[in-house]
């Protein structure tokens, strides 16, 4: 804590215990609303009264109510305040120890010491790395354990420090988690957390899930639909473009199976992903990195009949990222809109694609050197779209451009005529796009 006299520091004024006036410690309130500090009011209670000290109201009860939210934003504020302490690499094995023996007695305060021994120098962050590979599980199950929400950030970041830099595979060995259950801690952290906390826990659960420490799709937690709902907003709120790219990650790999697939899409996540995409694009907060993600996971969300009629709904969408983030990102959505206006034919989402000028967009793509199974899906799509295409404009602008000699060259499959061709029937078979990432 830092000390009271401290010239330099300001403590909130609802902080102090109105009786001690020193900062609350285990902050209680009494029926009349005013919060205490245990002690001083406990000690008033003995001495034989029965009013509140503040507004000295008679008591109808002597009940106290321990006051949660207050005790964790003035241990928030606290550690925002106090100078962090320089602990040995002797007394840093010592805390790593205690953490070994899952021992909850000063947790936070040991947490706190070693991640602040960590953020000294890459070297401290190296030795703990190594010498806590062996108890990491033992630190990582009391994330399953604690309701404290402070103590369970403390934990997760502590963690998170340490999942950085076990980049040996002799180390991660090592983090076998079998079926651990962390299902309460991480959903409590999600819904009831800070955003710290929210952004802590995604990058967690994201690296578990990426080295195979543990399997997500197999534990309990990928069967909550909260889940998907909490990382969903991760993606729509959060200001941390690794903890949103962590989010995106976390539903792809749910997303690997069909029944997930559907629990993402009745989570609003077609939605969701789609207008973050337009949002941070104005924002310019999204990642080239990120609009990949996002594609991805609606390329996958398309194999299943739910997610294509979501997607129907935001196809303008996609086709504004055709040739504008980046080639992967390009690639991703044309296999969307594949899947929606050839393999499944949705006479809706091809006037969509044909209203947003996708027609010349998916042309330019065929000849920008992108994969073989890309290629004849743009193919299959130009054959569908100037089916349904009613402006002539368009037609004769694509007539134009397949005569030229790079086209020819590049798209020997459109030189059939383009105006009054019959709807054609797709004869190739690209792969299937829920198949080509996975």
């Amino acid at each position: 804590m830092v000390m009271d006299d401290d010239p330099h520091f300001t403590m909130p004024p609802h902080f102090r215990c109105p009786i001690s006036l020193d900062i609350m410690k285990s902050p209680v309130s009494l029926s009349t609303g005013v919060t205490y500090d245990r002690a001083s009011i406990q000690r008033w209670l003995d001495a034989g009264n029965n009013t509140c000290p503040a507004t000295m109201q008679l008591l109808p009860t002597k009940d106290l109510t321990p006051n949660h939210t207050l005790q964790r934003l003035i241990q928030i504020w606290s550690d925002s305040s106090t100078p962090p302490q320089t602990i040995s690499i002797d007394q840093a094995n010592q805390l790593l120890h205690r953490l070994s023996l899952k021992s909850s007695s000063f947790l936070a305060q040991n947490l706190s010491s070693l991640t602040s021994f960590a953020a000294q120098s890459e070297e401290n962050t190296a030795f703990l790395a190594a010498a806590a590979s062996g108890i990491l599980p033992a630190i990582i199950s009391l994330a399953g354990e604690v309701r404290d929400l402070v103590v369970l950030e403390r934990i997760v970041s502590f963690c998170n420090i340490l999942l950085k830099h076990l980049d040996s595979e002799a180390l991660r060995s090592k983090i076998d988690l079998g079926n651990f259950d962390f299902k309460l801690g991480i959903l409590l952290g999600l819904k009831q957390g800070r955003v710290g906390l929210r952004n802590a826990l995604v990058k967690f659960l994201e690296f578990l899930a990426k080295h195979k420490c543990v399997e997500i799709n197999s534990n309990s937690i990928s069967e909550d639909d909260g889940f998907h709902r909490e990382l969903l907003k991760l993606i729509s709120t959060s200001s941390d473009s690794e903890s949103s790219g962590a989010a995106l990650s976390l539903l792809i790999r749910l997303a690997q199976l069909k029944r997930n697939r559907a629990r993402i899409v009745r989570a609003g996540g077609v939605a969701a992903v789609a207008a973050a995409m337009g949002e941070r694009e104005k924002e310019k907060e999204m990642s080239a990195a990120s609009i990949e993600k996002a594609l991805r996971l609606l390329e996958m969300l398309a194999g299943s009949k739910e997610g294509r009629n979501e997607i129907g709904n935001c196809v303008a969408e996609v086709v504004k990222k055709l040739l504008k983030v980046s080639g992967a990102a390009t690639e991703h959505a044309v296999a969307v809109l594949w899947s929606l206006c050839c393999l499944h034919g949705d006479k809706r989402a091809a006037a969509a694609v044909v209203e947003g000028n996708g027609m010349g967009k998916v042309l330019v793509v065929m000849q920008s050197g992108c994969s073989p199974a890309v290629r004849r899906m743009c193919a299959d799509l130009l054959r569908v779209l100037r089916c349904g295409s009613k402006t002539s404009g368009q037609v004769a602008e694509l007539n134009r451009m397949k005569s030229s000699k790079e086209i020819k060259s590049a798209a020997p499959e459109l030189q059939e005529p383009l105006d009054d061709a019959p709807k054609a029937e797709i004869k190739s078979q690209p792969l299937d796009s829920t198949s080509r990432w996975i």
